[in-house]
């Protein structure tokens, strides 16, 4: 009997055992499937969000790197590459204007600000629209067109999110954010709105008086030089495109408006001031902002034009942009016969050009 209850002390210790080797192959069985349905679900993640990634990817093509607006609302479906050669119609434009680009990234840094030359294609789109296109050549071009860029500024691109505005986005583009208008644009659409309603009026005795009166705001006598100065007697039409529109001097820091009325710098300056934002010539919308330097070689034909030296004693003829250095050279004569006493530096006194024209009433 002892042996019996042996026997069965026995059994009982084995049967024990072979449970807990089955828990413990039972575990690790769970183990190992838990393991691998995580490693299953990590991969089908993996595998979506490539996906989501490449469909991203694809829908970015479609919208312009600029302003975000999509290609199909063009009829006509016109695209151009960020990163690819200047086409020949925008070559031209430029050549016109005396610049030079050979790239777009060049081209839109200067009339964006934008470096795209950094631009990662998972992230950024590789083409622009050819309204974009159009806004530049207007404004390398320089004249008064109806393209307007549709926002304040470039959009700015994000990789792509859970709550992505580009995939999530209706076939119009990237949908705008609601932002205040700038004042000084704002300004400008409503003087543009007016004046468009308006017919020009023909030309009265009234804007006869507010040219005078634009004289008497400038004041620029005794700064700026006259047309008769000028040592060849040129034609008349050919003398007002070298002259101020507001003065009738001769051009000195020249300007360029969008409507192409070339002024002195100070001079409009002190017109959009005073007259208010538009242009003293033609009455177009004008603001400080819009004021460019004219092309090299009008700033050439310009400053190389011959002038008649005022002295009486050296009637020499000197160009345009050596004259006040030239009248310096004269030093240590009297004022009587219409000489200026030089400073130490060489520069000729702030009445200098007063002085010369009354050398001329002595001639």
């Amino acid at each position: 009997s002892h042996v019996a209850n042996h026997d069965k002390g026995k059994v009982a210790d084995s049967l024990d055992k072979a449970s807990e080797e089955q828990d413990d192959v039972d575990s690790l069985r769970i183990d190992t499937e838990g393991d691998n349905s995580v490693a299953t679900t990590d991969k089908d993640a993996f595998r979506m969000n490539q996906r989501e990634t490449e469909a991203h990817q694809v829908k970015l093509q479609h919208l312009c790197r600029i302003c975000g607006g999509s290609f199909k609302a063009d009829p006509y479906k016109r695209s151009h590459p960020v990163h690819g050669p200047v086409d020949n119609v925008m070559q031209a434009v430029l050549r016109k204007k005396e610049k030079r680009a050979t790239s777009w990234p060049e081209l839109l840094a200067k009339v964006f600000k934008i470096d795209v030359r950094g631009d990662i294609d998972t992230i950024h789109p590789t083409n622009f629209c050819h309204n974009c296109w159009h806004f530049i050549q207007k404004k390398f071009s320089n004249v008064p067109c109806k393209v307007y860029f549709p926002r304040k500024g470039p959009v700015e691109w994000h990789p792509h999110s859970s709550n992505c505005e580009v995939c999530g986005t209706l076939s119009r583009g990237v949908k705008r954010k609601l932002q205040a208008l700038n004042p000084q644009v704002n300004k400008k659409l409503r003087i543009m709105a007016r004046r468009a309603r308006q017919i020009r009026p023909v030309r009265t005795p009234k804007q006869v008086n507010s040219k005078s009166l634009m004289k008497k705001i400038v004041n620029c006598n005794k700064i700026h030089l006259s047309t008769k100065n000028f040592a060849v007697d040129y034609p008349a039409d050919f003398v007002k495109a070298v002259s101020c529109q507001i003065c009738e001097h001769i051009l000195a820091d020249p300007v360029e408006t969008t409507c192409k009325h070339l002024f002195c710098r100070v001079c409009i300056l002190k017109c959009l001031k005073v007259m208010g934002s538009y242009c003293p010539a033609c009455l177009y919308p004008c603001f400080p902002t819009d004021l460019v330097s004219p092309v090299k070689s009008f700033l050439s034909i310009l400053n190389n034009l011959p002038l008649r030296c005022p002295v009486k004693e050296c009637d020499e003829e000197i160009s345009l942009e050596k004259y006040c250095h030239h009248l310096s050279s004269h030093k240590d004569v009297k004022d009587k016969e219409g000489y200026v006493h030089i400073n130490k530096g060489g520069r000729p006194r702030q009445h200098l050009l007063s002085l010369t024209r009354r050398a001329q009433k002595h001639r």
